[in-house]
């Protein structure tokens, strides 16, 4: 999570420099630390990071109050205390702390909160102050109060809103900074909430068709796995002692066992590394580029995760169009909102620089892309033809958000099925072993 920053120097005229920023780490900080020094010839002489403090006053009736103050010091939050009249307190730094960051819901309950109330004609400010009271997640609280002091104090909106990208995420804390100078706050924070309440609902639906039946073969597998290596051996070995024949699928259930208990280690390798290795690589760029652009390959799912992430990018992109006074802004703003990586290189190496050096047109750029569908790339074009490319941006994210919505919820029953007949054929197996063991019988002598 990230944490502000504040430093102090000597500017080049000998003067006092006082700032503060947002970074993700120490290091990063002290990266940009670097570049400020040497951007504006500064010679820093203290770089400090906002803490938290525990503090207990007593109170002149003998009464304690405790409560928790962010500060760079020691020092500012007892001035502060003095500052409201009292001298009679112990303050320490808090040793363990664990941020948590706020949820999607939470974020979402609080735009369109704000959206309802900006209708109700009250000021940003006093919205801002009144959820920051009511918000139980520290850090968002903490969040929303600073956001309301920066931007009391003048500054810009998209810059303070970009500050804090780690606890709306990305795309929601630019509109957000975008809606500050709009004219029509309560209306782009409306679109912000939709496009979040959509790509919510689009997660969930990708996870109720891909990781809950993996969670669900997993713990078929592991459940037949440990009943063949762990459970069976116990009984079907007691006639082995005896020396007495086994029926053809006890004995190759129990051959399996054997193997499988001699050999496990060398499966659980086999798996764990690669894996571990496809992991760690998906976590590099060229390595979530890869991933994305085979996922849209994937049978039954793939040409639904495409979709959606089209669908994304055009809702981002009739969000902010017009508004953003950029377009090929919007475009990159669009391209990176997307959730996939693919999509995200292609536009931005290719359509961008199509349109910025070549003079290429917009869906002329689009479609060298190569990542659009031809449904897509004609809407497009008529609405480039017919001067209504913002309609016709926005009529494409409606008609995937209704296709995928369709086809995924059938995909999900249709995976369900799959994978209940696949538990069915594991009971089934590990039954007729078991009972082909009640079978066997001492040979008669």
């Amino acid at each position: 999570m990230a944490k502000e920053y504040r430093f102090k120097g000597v500017g080049p005229d000998g003067k006092q420099v006082q700032g503060t920023f947002m970074a993700d780490s120490g290091k990063a900080a002290k990266e940009q630390l670097s570049k400020v020094e040497l951007r504006y010839q500064l010679r820093i002489q203290s770089f400090e990071t906002k803490k938290d403090w525990f503090y207990n006053v007593v109170l002149p009736n003998k009464k304690k109050v405790k409560g928790r103050q962010s500060a760079y010091s020691k020092e500012e939050v007892a001035a502060a205390l003095r500052k409201m009249g009292y001298d009679k307190f112990t303050i320490n730094p808090v040793l363990f702390d664990i941020p948590s960051k706020p949820s999607l819901p939470d974020i979402m309950i609080f735009i369109k909160l704000s959206s309802t109330m900006l209708r109700d004609k009250m000021s940003f400010g006093k919205i801002l102050e009144m959820l920051a009271e009511e918000q139980p997640n520290r850090g968002f609280r903490e969040a929303l109060m600073q956001i309301e002091s920066q931007l009391k104090a003048g500054a810009e909106g998209r810059e303070v809103f970009n500050r804090y990208q780690h606890i709306f995420g990305k795309f929601p804390a630019y509109m957000l900074g975008l809606a500050t100078r709009s004219g029509n706050m309560a209306e782009v924070f409306d679109a912000t909430a939709k496009f979040m309440e959509r790509d919510m609902e689009i997660q969930k639906n990708i996870k109720k068709a891909l990781v809950s039946p993996m969670f669900a073969l997993v713990a078929t597998i592991g459940a037949t796995v440990y009943y063949i290596v762990d459970i069976f051996p116990s009984t079907a070995e007691m006639f082995l002692k005896y020396d007495m024949p086994l029926p053809p699928l006890t004995e190759k259930t129990l051959n399996a066992s054997h193997w499988l208990s001699a050999y496990w280690w060398t499966l659980l390798i086999g798996v764990a590394v690669p894996v571990l290795i496809i992991w760690r690589w998906w976590s590099t760029p060229k390595g979530k580029i890869w991933r994305d652009r085979n996922m849209v390959k994937l049978p039954l799912v793939g040409h639904l995760i495409h979709k959606s992430s089209i669908e994304i990018y055009f809702r981002v992109f009739g969000t902010i169009y017009g508004g953003a006074g950029d377009n090929i802004e919007t475009i990159r703003t669009a391209a990176e909102a997307c959730r996939n990586a693919w999509m995200e290189d292609r536009i931005k190496r290719i359509t961008i620089p199509s349109m910025l050096k070549d003079g290429v047109g917009f869906v002329e750029a689009m479609t060298a892309a190569e990542v659009f569908t031809r449904t897509t790339l004609t809407r497009l074009r008529t609405g480039q033809e017919t001067g209504t490319l913002l309609q016709s941006a926005q009529q494409i994210a409606t008609f995937y958000e209704a296709e995928t919505t369709y086809k995924m919820n059938n995909l999900v029953e249709y995976i369900q099925t799959i994978v209940g007949l696949v538990v069915a054929i594991a009971i089934t197996f590990l039954t007729v072993v078991s009972a082909e063991i009640a079978t066997i019988s001492p040979p008669t002598m």
